[in-house]
């Protein structure tokens, strides 16, 4: 009887990468253009300032800047400095890491535009600079809360989306705003992620996007939005966990029946259509009591409804039979 014996250098066929995984990570690699930048000893500062430099000249709305504070939006904290919200991302188009900003320079973000269609008097397709000339421009100070429990403080530039709502026009039978991102493999690696629900879609009531807190963010720091922080447009729902806030949209629908949204498609039990900030509901794998800031490191109790209850919480007034905290 032979016995056979595997060379220590023999590998069980269970242990082989499955070619899926394989191939993503090339195209990850591949996307990495800053990576042979780092290797070459160009420091992280002088790709930043390349960063500010190809973003000012890319952007005709750069000129713009800064918008008029609305006093009306205030802050129980400093804000945070301006390298920890633009240098600690998530954008899973890009992939899962936190210091994702250098990927997402390969985004091209000019031109660009956003479809609006659905229930609106009259479907168009707009140029965002064209879109932003149009709007009531205005910097607003808001909490940032991330469902992961880390926070920011944050000077956002854009719009409030009510008046983005009155521009499109919608009809009656529109009852959700549904928000689509950009779907482009050859500059965003993570979306060869073939288990996941791409485009990134979010969305909210017609009702909530006309509350006066909803805003759409152009620029923060004031200055135009960087790539890595949802260039040319993203939502900001500040009242509501960040992956709300969808970065990037190109497609605008108004519907009758609520969107499949991104993250309660992928991990439903997790993630909900709602996700209002509450401390005391926690996410199935960690507390939300509290939270870290960015740039102290400090935990500080998380409020609920992120502290805007007073303009928000009569949107949920005696909605039953819903997780409206998660």
């Amino acid at each position: 009887m032979r016995i056979g014996r595997k060379r220590d250098w023999e590998l069980p066929e269970s242990r082989a990468t499955p070619e899926g995984v394989y191939r993503e990570r090339r195209r990850f690699l591949k996307a990495m253009g800053a990576g042979s930048l780092l290797a070459a000893g160009i420091p992280f500062a002088a790709l930043a300032a390349t960063e500010a430099a190809s973003a000012a000249a890319a952007d005709p709305s750069a000129s713009l800047y800064p918008f008029k504070r609305d006093p009306r939006f205030t802050l129980d904290r400093p804000i945070t400095p301006e390298k920890f919200v633009t240098r600690y991302n998530n954008f899973f188009e890009f992939g899962p890491i936190k210091s994702i900003w250098f990927l997402a320079q390969r985004l091209p973000i000019r031109p660009w535009t956003i479809q609006i269609d659905g229930h609106v008097e009259k479907p168009m397709t707009i140029g965002i600079d064209d879109l932003i000339r149009k709007m009531p421009l205005e910097e607003r100070l808001y909490r940032h809360r991330c469902v992961e429990a880390w926070s920011m403080a944050v000077p956002w530039s854009g719009f409030a989306m009510a008046a983005f709502v009155n521009f499109a026009r919608p009809l009656a039978a529109a009852k959700y705003v549904r928000f689509q991102s950009f779907l482009n493999r050859e500059v965003a690696p993570g979306q060869w992620r073939f288990w996941e629900p791409w485009p990134y879609v979010e969305g909210c009531t017609i009702k909530e996007a006309a509350n006066e807190l909803a805003f759409l963010a152009t620029g923060l720091y004031g200055k135009p939005l960087p790539k890595q922080d949802g260039a040319p447009l993203r939502m900001v729902l500040p009242w509501k966990y960040g992956f709300k806030s969808g970065k990037s949209f190109v497609r605008v629908s108004f519907t009758e029946k609520r969107p499949k949204t991104f993250w309660a498609t992928l991990q439903p039990n997790e993630y909900g259509f709602w996700a209002n900030v509450n401390p005391a509901v926690p996410h199935p794998r960690w507390s939300q009591e509290t939270e870290r800031e960015l740039g102290t490191n400090k935990r500080v109790p998380t409020l609920i409804y992120n502290g805007y209850g007073s303009y928000v919480a009569q949107l949920y007034a005696g909605i039953k039979g819903e997780q409206l905290f998660r």
